[in-house]
């Protein structure tokens, strides 16, 4: 078990992504500078990675604290999910994600192709007992100027109850670690507020949820909306993959729409440009707040192992925030937190399994 004092290693898929070597290998530098107990593990083409570590500002200052893990393949992101899981049995991805089932690293993170990634993860790795499904995890900034944790994000498009149950427990486990708060609040995301609303699903998902409130598992609010995501209602969201996958990327496309929008608005004429050069400071500041770079780095939750999804796009900023977020994950032992709460919750899940059988 690992814990905040440990140096914690992480192995990282170089060779995934859009960008490949050109952004991993930079943002790799930036989190050792700031993570002086860290260690990596550099998965991909040796020949490549060496020759373009050596180039870069900073890589000599860190590079003790790095490894090369030999890789021969690459997982594109037009991969189908059979070949990345058949074919290309020495892929960056797939040698990362060994090195956290065999002990080298606590933690792998990858900005490759996402249903590849959670099938080689699912494979390799294996689902944690009295896990069916495992999810996606990520936040998205909301009012509060914090970010409210939204699971699943497209691996499972058909739950049941249950799954969306154990979304519920595992994002707690998830969020204790991210707010050092052992009780995060859980909202199911419906149609209403109200207990009789929406699906039949989710209707009986909201049952389970509140007896694990009742039972001490986690800490349930109730029925949230899809603005109260934003709002920052509930520190999590739980709702089905269909669901969370349209949300974020709704959330991704408004940010883009309002940076748009206010860079073409404070170029129009003299008059605006002077508003934007006294508002410069609180947009700056709303800027950042709601930079997705930040919230890069989204969790497999429900594996035996730690896996962290970088955005494909991401750029050397964007990644390195996914290695923070891996890091932070691995220090604090999330793997052990989630075990023990679907451990716990195991009682209440049984006899709703067997009456559904």
């Amino acid at each position: 078990m690992t814990d905040a004092t440990q140096t914690v290693t992480l192995a990282v898929d170089c060779m995934g992504g859009d960008h490949g070597l050109a952004t991993t290998l930079p943002a790799c530098v930036r989190f050792l500078e700031s993570h002086p107990a860290a260690r990596l593990l550099l998965v991909g083409q040796q020949a490549v990675i060496e020759e373009q570590w050596g180039r870069l500002k900073g890589a000599a200052a860190v590079q003790a604290r790095i490894g090369i893990v030999p890789a021969s393949e690459v997982v594109t992101m037009d991969d189908p999910v059979e070949i990345a899981l058949r074919k290309k049995k020495d892929s960056s991805m797939r040698v990362a994600i060994l090195q956290v089932k065999e002990g080298w690293a606590q933690a792998a993170v990858s900005a490759g192709n996402t249903g590849a990634l959670m099938a080689v993860a699912r494979y390799v790795l294996k689902t944690i007992d009295g896990i069916d499904r495992p999810a996606i995890a990520t936040q998205m900034p909301n009012g509060q100027g914090g970010a409210t944790t939204v699971l699943d994000l497209g691996a499972n498009v058909d739950c049941t109850p249950e799954h969306l149950l154990q979304f519920g427990i595992m994002g707690s486990a998830l969020v204790s670690v991210q707010l050092n708060n052992e009780s995060p609040t859980v909202g199911l995301l419906n149609i209403g507020e109200e207990a009789i609303k929406g699906s039949e699903v989710v209707k009986k998902a909201g049952e389970l949820l509140r007896a694990a409130g009742q039972a001490g598992i986690l800490n349930f609010h109730g029925n949230v909306e899809g603005n109260d995501i934003f709002k920052g209602t509930t520190d999590i969201v739980v709702c089905d993959g269909f669901v969370g996958n349209v949300a974020l990327k709704a959330s991704e496309g408004l940010a883009s729409m309002v940076a748009s929008l206010l860079k073409q608005e404070f170029s129009r004429n003299i008059f605006t440009r002077l508003i934007a050069v006294v508002a410069y400071p609180v947009l700056a500041s709303f800027k950042r707040r709601v930079d997705h770079r930040r919230y890069n780095g989204a969790a497999l939750l429900g594996l035996r192992g730690l896996v962290f999804k970088s955005h494909g796009s991401a750029d050397e900023v964007a990644f390195s925030y996914a290695l923070e977020t891996a890091h932070e994950a691995a220090s604090h032992a999330l793997l052990s937190r989630v075990e023990q709460r679907i451990a716990r919750a195991a009682t209440l899940q049984l006899p709703q399994q067997e009456a559904a059988a």
